[in-house]
Protein backbone atom coordinates (compact mmCIF):
# COMPACT_ATOMS: atom_id res chain seq x y z
CA UNK A 1 0.00 0.00 0.00
CA UNK A 2 1.23 3.51 -0.71
CA UNK A 3 1.79 5.61 2.49
CA UNK A 4 2.71 9.48 1.73
CA UNK A 5 4.86 11.79 3.42
CA UNK A 6 4.81 15.08 4.16
CA UNK A 7 8.26 17.12 3.75
CA UNK A 8 7.11 20.40 5.66
CA UNK A 9 5.28 21.39 9.06
CA UNK A 10 1.65 22.21 7.11
CA UNK A 11 0.37 21.98 3.55
CA UNK A 12 -3.28 23.37 1.98
CA UNK A 13 -4.50 21.05 -1.51
CA UNK A 14 -7.73 22.67 -2.81
CA UNK A 15 -8.65 20.35 -6.16
CA UNK A 16 -10.71 20.83 -8.46
CA UNK A 17 -14.18 19.50 -9.07
CA UNK A 18 -13.28 15.40 -10.01
CA UNK A 19 -15.37 12.36 -10.82
CA UNK A 20 -12.76 10.21 -10.14
CA UNK A 21 -10.37 9.98 -7.22
CA UNK A 22 -7.09 9.59 -8.97
CA UNK A 23 -5.61 7.60 -5.64
CA UNK A 24 -5.95 3.87 -4.59
CA UNK A 25 -5.96 2.63 -0.92
CA UNK A 26 -3.46 4.57 0.54
CA UNK A 27 -1.49 5.93 4.16
CA UNK A 28 -0.25 9.12 5.64
CA UNK A 29 2.68 9.44 7.95
CA UNK A 30 0.84 12.96 8.94
CA UNK A 31 -2.60 13.95 9.76
CA UNK A 32 -5.02 14.93 7.49
CA UNK A 33 -8.35 16.76 7.44
CA UNK A 34 -10.58 16.65 4.39
CA UNK A 35 -13.44 18.93 3.78
CA UNK A 36 -15.54 18.33 1.62
CA UNK A 37 -16.59 21.57 -0.55
CA UNK A 38 -18.96 19.85 -2.72
CA UNK A 39 -19.63 16.82 -4.09
CA UNK A 40 -21.05 13.34 -2.66
CA UNK A 41 -19.51 9.88 -2.58
CA UNK A 42 -18.27 7.41 -0.03
CA UNK A 43 -15.30 7.67 1.83
CA UNK A 44 -13.75 4.07 2.87
CA UNK A 45 -10.59 4.04 6.29
CA UNK A 46 -9.34 1.18 7.60
CA UNK A 47 -12.45 -1.26 8.11
CA UNK A 48 -15.78 1.61 7.79
CA UNK A 49 -17.48 3.23 4.78
CA UNK A 50 -18.52 6.57 5.66
CA UNK A 51 -21.25 8.54 3.22
CA UNK A 52 -19.71 12.11 2.55
CA UNK A 53 -21.57 15.13 1.76
CA UNK A 54 -20.75 18.64 1.22
CA UNK A 55 -19.87 20.41 4.88
CA UNK A 56 -18.58 16.87 6.01
CA UNK A 57 -15.02 17.13 7.67
CA UNK A 58 -13.06 14.34 7.94
CA UNK A 59 -10.10 13.10 9.85
CA UNK A 60 -7.61 11.06 8.59
CA UNK A 61 -4.93 10.28 11.44
CA UNK A 62 -1.01 8.83 10.69
CA UNK A 63 -1.45 5.04 8.98
CA UNK A 64 -4.93 5.43 8.71
CA UNK A 65 -5.88 3.53 5.36
CA UNK A 66 -8.34 5.19 2.96
CA UNK A 67 -10.13 6.26 -0.57
CA UNK A 68 -12.44 7.91 -1.72
CA UNK A 69 -15.49 6.71 -3.85
CA UNK A 70 -17.02 9.56 -6.17
CA UNK A 71 -20.73 9.16 -7.22
CA UNK A 72 -21.34 12.97 -7.62
CA UNK A 73 -17.92 14.88 -8.88
CA UNK A 74 -16.27 16.40 -5.70
CA UNK A 75 -14.13 19.13 -5.05
CA UNK A 76 -11.78 18.36 -1.52
CA UNK A 77 -10.21 20.26 0.12
CA UNK A 78 -7.63 19.01 2.51
CA UNK A 79 -5.31 20.41 5.44
CA UNK A 80 -2.26 18.17 6.23
CA UNK A 81 0.07 18.87 8.85
CA UNK A 82 2.46 16.84 11.14
CA UNK A 83 3.23 17.34 14.43
CA UNK A 84 5.90 19.69 14.03
CA UNK A 85 2.98 21.99 13.24
CA UNK A 86 0.89 21.18 16.56
CA UNK A 87 3.86 22.17 18.16
CA UNK A 88 4.45 25.06 16.84
CA UNK A 89 0.51 26.01 17.28
CA UNK A 90 0.57 25.24 20.80
CA UNK A 91 -1.00 28.01 23.02
CA UNK A 92 -1.83 28.68 26.13
CA UNK A 93 -5.89 26.54 25.75
CA UNK A 94 -5.39 23.46 27.16
CA UNK A 95 -7.11 21.69 24.34
CA UNK A 96 -4.32 22.75 22.21
CA UNK A 97 -1.63 21.47 24.35
CA UNK A 98 -3.58 17.93 24.49
CA UNK A 99 -4.37 18.46 20.42
CA UNK A 100 -2.08 15.59 19.27
CA UNK A 101 -3.43 13.24 21.56
CA UNK A 102 -7.01 13.79 20.63
CA UNK A 103 -6.40 13.54 16.87
CA UNK A 104 -4.43 10.25 17.19
CA UNK A 105 -7.11 8.09 19.05
CA UNK A 106 -10.06 9.96 17.13
CA UNK A 107 -10.49 7.43 14.14
CA UNK A 108 -11.76 5.01 16.73
CA UNK A 109 -15.09 6.40 16.47
CA UNK A 110 -15.04 7.65 12.12
CA UNK A 111 -17.50 9.73 10.12
CA UNK A 112 -17.81 13.17 9.70
CA UNK A 113 -15.90 15.31 13.17
CA UNK A 114 -18.21 18.03 13.27
CA UNK A 115 -20.60 17.11 16.05
CA UNK A 116 -21.94 20.49 16.76
CA UNK A 117 -24.68 22.37 14.25
CA UNK A 118 -23.26 25.73 15.08
CA UNK A 119 -19.33 24.66 14.98
CA UNK A 120 -20.53 22.89 11.11
CA UNK A 121 -21.59 26.71 10.08
CA UNK A 122 -18.60 28.40 12.13
CA UNK A 123 -16.14 25.74 9.55
CA UNK A 124 -17.68 26.54 6.30
CA UNK A 125 -16.62 30.06 6.91
CA UNK A 126 -13.32 29.47 8.25
CA UNK A 127 -13.23 27.03 5.19
CA UNK A 128 -14.28 29.67 3.46
CA UNK A 129 -11.55 31.88 4.78
CA UNK A 130 -8.87 29.46 4.63
CA UNK A 131 -9.60 28.87 0.78
CA UNK A 132 -9.69 32.82 0.38
CA UNK A 133 -6.17 33.20 1.23
CA UNK A 134 -4.59 29.83 0.48
CA UNK A 135 -5.35 31.12 -3.52
CA UNK A 136 -4.58 34.86 -3.17
CA UNK A 137 -1.96 34.89 -1.27
CA UNK A 138 -2.94 38.38 0.21
CA UNK A 139 -0.58 40.65 2.49
CA UNK A 140 -0.35 38.86 6.13
CA UNK A 141 -1.56 35.34 4.09
CA UNK A 142 0.75 33.24 6.04
CA UNK A 143 0.12 34.91 9.50
CA UNK A 144 -4.06 34.16 9.12
CA UNK A 145 -3.69 31.18 7.78
CA UNK A 146 -1.87 30.07 10.93
CA UNK A 147 -4.71 31.94 12.81
CA UNK A 148 -7.11 30.16 11.01
CA UNK A 149 -5.76 27.15 11.28
CA UNK A 150 -5.38 26.98 14.96
CA UNK A 151 -9.17 28.03 15.36
CA UNK A 152 -10.43 25.16 12.99
CA UNK A 153 -7.95 22.47 15.12
CA UNK A 154 -9.50 23.88 18.45
CA UNK A 155 -13.22 23.26 16.97
CA UNK A 156 -12.03 20.04 15.73
CA UNK A 157 -10.74 19.29 19.40
CA UNK A 158 -14.06 20.08 20.74
CA UNK A 159 -16.13 18.33 18.51
CA UNK A 160 -14.02 15.58 18.88
CA UNK A 161 -14.53 15.47 22.63
CA UNK A 162 -18.15 15.48 22.58
CA UNK A 163 -17.97 12.29 21.06
CA UNK A 164 -16.42 11.06 24.20
CA UNK A 165 -18.77 8.97 26.79
CA UNK A 166 -17.28 10.85 29.40
CA UNK A 167 -17.30 14.93 29.42
CA UNK A 168 -14.09 16.44 28.87
CA UNK A 169 -13.70 20.26 29.14
CA UNK A 170 -11.37 22.74 29.91
CA UNK A 171 -12.50 22.87 33.25
CA UNK A 172 -11.25 19.15 33.79
CA UNK A 173 -8.87 18.03 36.14
CA UNK A 174 -5.78 17.48 34.14
CA UNK A 175 -4.77 13.62 35.96
CA UNK A 176 -8.80 12.65 34.98
CA UNK A 177 -8.38 13.83 31.25
CA UNK A 178 -5.23 11.54 31.08
CA UNK A 179 -6.79 9.05 32.94
CA UNK A 180 -9.78 9.30 29.70
CA UNK A 181 -6.75 9.87 27.26
CA UNK A 182 -4.96 6.81 28.37
CA UNK A 183 -8.18 3.95 28.44
CA UNK A 184 -9.08 5.80 24.87
CA UNK A 185 -5.12 5.23 23.52
CA UNK A 186 -5.71 1.45 25.06
CA UNK A 187 -9.68 0.14 24.33
CA UNK A 188 -8.30 -2.44 21.99
CA UNK A 189 -5.56 -3.57 25.03
CA UNK A 190 -8.10 -5.71 28.09
CA UNK A 191 -5.02 -5.98 29.64
CA UNK A 192 -4.19 -2.59 29.74
CA UNK A 193 -7.69 -1.51 31.03
CA UNK A 194 -7.59 -3.25 34.38
CA UNK A 195 -7.99 -1.38 37.49
CA UNK A 196 -4.89 -2.86 39.02
CA UNK A 197 -2.81 -1.13 35.33
CA UNK A 198 -4.38 1.92 34.97
CA UNK A 199 -3.39 2.26 38.90
CA UNK A 200 0.10 1.41 38.73
CA UNK A 201 0.27 3.56 35.63
CA UNK A 202 -0.68 6.48 37.26
CA UNK A 203 1.20 5.76 40.92
CA UNK A 204 -2.28 5.48 42.88
CA UNK A 205 -3.82 3.02 44.75
CA UNK A 206 -7.25 1.39 43.21
CA UNK A 207 -9.16 2.18 46.12
CA UNK A 208 -8.60 5.86 45.13
CA UNK A 209 -8.72 5.26 41.49
CA UNK A 210 -12.15 4.11 41.40
CA UNK A 211 -13.50 6.79 43.85
CA UNK A 212 -11.63 9.87 42.16
CA UNK A 213 -12.75 8.11 38.78
CA UNK A 214 -16.57 8.22 39.82
CA UNK A 215 -16.50 11.50 41.12
CA UNK A 216 -14.84 13.33 37.98
CA UNK A 217 -17.28 11.09 35.15
CA UNK A 218 -20.21 9.82 37.43
CA UNK A 219 -19.81 6.50 36.14
CA UNK A 220 -17.59 3.72 37.44
CA UNK A 221 -14.28 2.79 35.53
CA UNK A 222 -15.83 -0.45 34.21
CA UNK A 223 -18.99 1.85 33.32
CA UNK A 224 -17.25 3.78 31.15
CA UNK A 225 -15.15 1.15 29.93
CA UNK A 226 -18.52 -1.10 28.32
CA UNK A 227 -19.62 2.62 27.43
CA UNK A 228 -17.10 3.29 24.97
CA UNK A 229 -16.67 0.23 23.84
CA UNK A 230 -20.02 -0.20 22.91
CA UNK A 231 -20.28 3.28 21.57
CA UNK A 232 -17.26 1.64 18.98
CA UNK A 233 -19.11 -1.50 18.33
CA UNK A 234 -22.37 0.42 16.87
CA UNK A 235 -20.14 2.42 14.63
CA UNK A 236 -18.14 -0.77 13.91
CA UNK A 237 -21.55 -2.16 12.84
CA UNK A 238 -22.78 0.68 11.31
CA UNK A 239 -19.69 2.07 8.95
CA UNK A 240 -17.82 -1.51 7.88
CA UNK A 241 -18.47 -5.00 6.59
CA UNK A 242 -16.69 -6.59 10.02
CA UNK A 243 -18.06 -9.66 10.95
CA UNK A 244 -19.89 -9.73 14.32
CA UNK A 245 -17.27 -12.30 15.72
CA UNK A 246 -14.52 -10.33 14.69
CA UNK A 247 -16.13 -7.23 16.08
CA UNK A 248 -16.01 -9.40 19.13
CA UNK A 249 -12.70 -10.58 19.21
CA UNK A 250 -11.42 -6.95 18.32
CA UNK A 251 -13.19 -5.65 22.16
CA UNK A 252 -11.89 -9.10 23.61
CA UNK A 253 -15.21 -10.43 24.53
CA UNK A 254 -15.50 -14.57 24.53
CA UNK A 255 -16.92 -15.02 21.67
CA UNK A 256 -19.87 -13.72 19.39
CA UNK A 257 -22.45 -15.32 21.67
CA UNK A 258 -21.21 -12.80 24.43
CA UNK A 259 -21.00 -9.73 22.54
CA UNK A 260 -24.49 -10.93 21.71
CA UNK A 261 -25.89 -11.28 25.22
CA UNK A 262 -24.32 -7.79 26.55
CA UNK A 263 -25.57 -5.45 23.47
CA UNK A 264 -29.02 -6.79 23.68
CA UNK A 265 -28.98 -5.93 27.14
CA UNK A 266 -27.50 -2.55 27.06
CA UNK A 267 -29.28 -1.38 23.53
CA UNK A 268 -32.46 -3.74 23.61
CA UNK A 269 -31.54 -5.77 20.73
CA UNK A 270 -29.20 -7.87 18.99
CA UNK A 271 -26.17 -6.52 17.06
CA UNK A 272 -27.42 -8.04 13.88
CA UNK A 273 -30.38 -6.34 13.91
CA UNK A 274 -28.67 -2.92 15.13
CA UNK A 275 -27.03 -3.52 11.69
CA UNK A 276 -30.00 -4.15 9.52
CA UNK A 277 -31.64 -1.24 10.93
CA UNK A 278 -28.95 1.29 10.21
CA UNK A 279 -29.15 2.28 13.87
CA UNK A 280 -32.48 3.42 13.80
CA UNK A 281 -34.42 0.66 16.58
CA UNK A 282 -35.23 1.76 19.51
CA UNK A 283 -32.74 0.99 22.11
CA UNK A 284 -32.43 0.65 25.29
CA UNK A 285 -31.67 2.83 27.86
CA UNK A 286 -28.30 2.53 29.87
CA UNK A 287 -24.64 2.73 29.16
Amino acid sequence: MIKDNLHQPVELVLKEYMDECPRGLHAHTFFELVYIVGGSGTQHINTAELHYKPGNLFLVAPHDSHLFRIEQATQFFFIRFNSVFLQSAKGDSILMERLEHILQHASHAPGCILKDETDRLTVKHLMDSLIREHLQHGLYHQDLIKHYLQILLVLVARNITQSFPAIINEASEEKIVRILEYIQANIYYPERLRAEAISNEFGVSETYLGRYFKKHTGETLQEYLLGYKLKLIENRLLHSSMRINEIADEFGFTDKSHLNRIFKKYRGVNPGVYRKSGGEVKVAAGL
